[in-house]
């Protein structure tokens, strides 16, 4: 079967113009839609001397009573995905949980990108 090359160009270039015509109008609403995300916002502002931080510690301990030792007011006591809790510290109160057997781990929160 041949096709003839008169016939072959006019339907590639339609071809063509059409998937360029569909990129460009694709491409648009992508760009305009990130141009407009907004910056992440922290969940909990830090103050001068007090941040959020999320403290995870052994199974065997209880978040709660963790944060009492320190005189922290937990936020939210997690015990599903972590064992630990969410709480606003003082420089002080993250370096004495640091030292406790156990606590884990001590972080501050901060807020997540890229979703």
């Amino acid at each position: 079967m041949r096709i003839r090359l008169s016939r072959a160009l006019p339907v590639a270039a339609a071809v063509l113009a059409a998937v360029a015509a569909v990129a460009a109008v694709a491409a648009r609403p992508v760009s305009a839609a990130t141009a407009d995300v907004p910056e992440p916002v922290p969940h909990a502002a830090p103050t001068a001397d007090h941040a959020t931080y999320i403290v995870t510690v052994r199974e065997d301990a209880d978040p709660a009573e963790v944060a009492e030792r320190v005189g922290a007011t937990p936020l939210h006591v997690y015990r599903t995905v972590l064992h630990g809790f969410a709480a606003r510290l003082s420089p002080d109160q993250v370096e004495a949980l640091r030292a406790m057997p156990d606590v884990e781990t001590v972080e501050e929160d901060r807020g997540a990108t890229g979703f």
